[in-house]
């Protein structure tokens, strides 16, 4: 919301990254060399050789910030994302640095000081856009810096907005008064702000107001009215925004997105894309393997009592939807009589008479889906994930629980948000599945890697037993 002076504060955030990445390409090589913390059996290498890298140093990291979006304005933005966004920015510039010396054939550098300087690199910027922050943060609450906003819209979506901007005072946005489409709202008050006027005095409002910027809020049934917003102050020096009224409609981290400067309204998104990808798929491998590996013994013992104690085979399988809404085939322990997989399926129930007395044991335990991890291994599914449905249950839900199908946007997973919360087991009552839902479309718009480290601690801590589970 700062474009036009954002220049000032992008060059200002280059000149302090300069100076800082210097120093911390010096402070690396004091402290391997000099500190006395680690011997140096070589002996110290001049300083001037060190030196000479700062020139690639600075282009490195000036080019990957840029690639990051870190010299954009970011009021708005979490401090932790921006300092996550550092990080990646600063591992990646290492690496390119180590590649860019091993051309350096004459000399060769210590790895110590590549290691100490992405570590102190990431500590200080990190410390120095937190700064930056609280001090931009603090002046704008003192009434600095800020943007003064007109809004056009007296409605639902308008309020949203001015309860947002109430809520950041940080973000240095003062919003002047309120247009609406209807005169009879005039005087109205929205939020503590008064509507001012309606969209038809918009030009004369602005002039001599100090207005910067206009945020045009109508609704959808208000839509048309836009273009005639837009035509009355298209040769006014004023940044205009237009808010669409379609946030109803946005699932999954929707947002907006850029294709050659045409800007795309993204509904539906999720936080597993790029290299999140790969870091969830490295997480599945390892944990599966480690799973298999302990729980082998146990599963020979199970598959042999299995076979043993009643007529059948002793894995079940059965096709569900995964990842896009493929069809998989899931495994599990054989804890029933029958193996039904047809377009009518009665979900398992207390008392069941279809469970093998070995089978309710199974079950209670959650033992029956260690076969499940041969899944994670093969890439059908995940450690952690929104629990699979038979496709029957799928094909009835998805036409009365609101964007039910959304869980299939991620590999379906072992254990879930939504059963370490306790919502597992038959779903005897719409009320059920939807607040499963409601806990699988959270974890995947919250994706991390700490939250997947979550789960499986609180799967492990809690335990495998579950009332539930029948």
């Amino acid at each position: 919301m700062l474009k036009k002076h954002s220049q000032f504060f992008e060059s200002l955030l280059f000149i302090a990254d300069i100076f800082i990445i210097a120093a911390s390409w010096f402070f690396s090589y004091y402290l391997r060399f000099y500190s006395g913390l680690i011997p140096s059996d070589k002996g110290i290498p001049p300083l001037k050789v060190y030196a000479f890298l700062i020139i690639p140093i600075i282009f490195i990291w000036g080019f990957a910030f840029k690639a990051f979006g870190l010299y954009r304005p970011k009021r708005i933005s979490s401090y932790a994302s921006e300092a996550f966004d550092i990080t990646k920015a600063c591992i990646i510039s290492v690496l390119i640095l180590v590649s860019v010396t091993f051309f350096f054939r004459q000399y060769e550098f210590s790895r110590l000081v590549f290691l100490f300087f992405a570590g102190t690199n990431i500590i200080a910027l990190s410390l120095e856009r937190w700064l930056f922050r609280e001090i931009l943060r603090y002046l704008r609450r003192k009434g600095y810096n800020i943007r003064h906003a007109l809004i056009v819209g007296a409605g639902e979506l308008a309020e949203g907005i001015l309860k947002r901007i109430e809520m950041h005072p940080e973000i240095g946005i003062k919003v002047m008064g309120v247009l609406s489409t209807n005169g009879y709202e005039i005087e109205k008050d929205m939020e503590r702000i008064k509507v001012i006027g309606t969209y038809e005095d918009i030009r004369e409002i602005i002039k001599g107001s100090g207005i910067e910027t206009v945020i045009i809020a109508l609704g959808w049934k208000e839509h048309g009215k836009v273009v005639d917003v837009l035509k009355k102050i298209e040769d006014e020096v004023v940044d205009i925004k237009v808010i669409p009224d379609i946030y109803e409609f946005m699932t999954l981290r929707g947002g907006i997105e850029e294709l050659e400067g045409l800007p795309i309204i993204s509904l539906q998104g999720t936080a597993l894309y790029g290299w999140n990808v790969v870091i969830k798929r490295i997480i599945d491998i390892v944990v599966s393997l480690i799973a298999i590996l302990i729980t082998f013994p146990i599963m020979v013992i199970i598959s042999i009592i299995i076979k043993l104690s009643s007529q059948g085979p002793v894995i079940f399988k059965q096709r569900r939807y995964g990842l896009d809404g493929k069809v998989i085939w899931v495994y599990k322990f054989r804890t029933m009589i029958v193996r039904e997989d047809g377009p009518y399926i009665l979900q398992a129930e207390k008392g069941d008479q279809r469970l093998t007395k070995f089978g309710t044991f199974l079950r209670r335990t959650s033992l029956d889906e260690l076969p499940q991890f041969f899944n994670v291994l093969q890439g059908s599914m995940s450690v952690v994930g929104p629990r699979p449905h038979a496709i029957a249950h799928n094909e009835q839900y998805r036409k009365i629980v609101k964007s039910y199908m959304l869980r299939h946007k991620v590999r379906p997973g072992i254990t879930g948000w939504a059963q370490v919360n306790g919502w597992r087991g038959e779903t005897d009552t719409i009320d059920k599945m939807e607040k499963r839902i409601e806990y699988d479309l959270y974890y995947i718009e919250n994706w991390s890697f700490w939250f997947d480290m979550k789960i499986i601690w609180l799967t492990l801590w809690k335990g495998f037993i579950n009332k539930s589970a029948y």
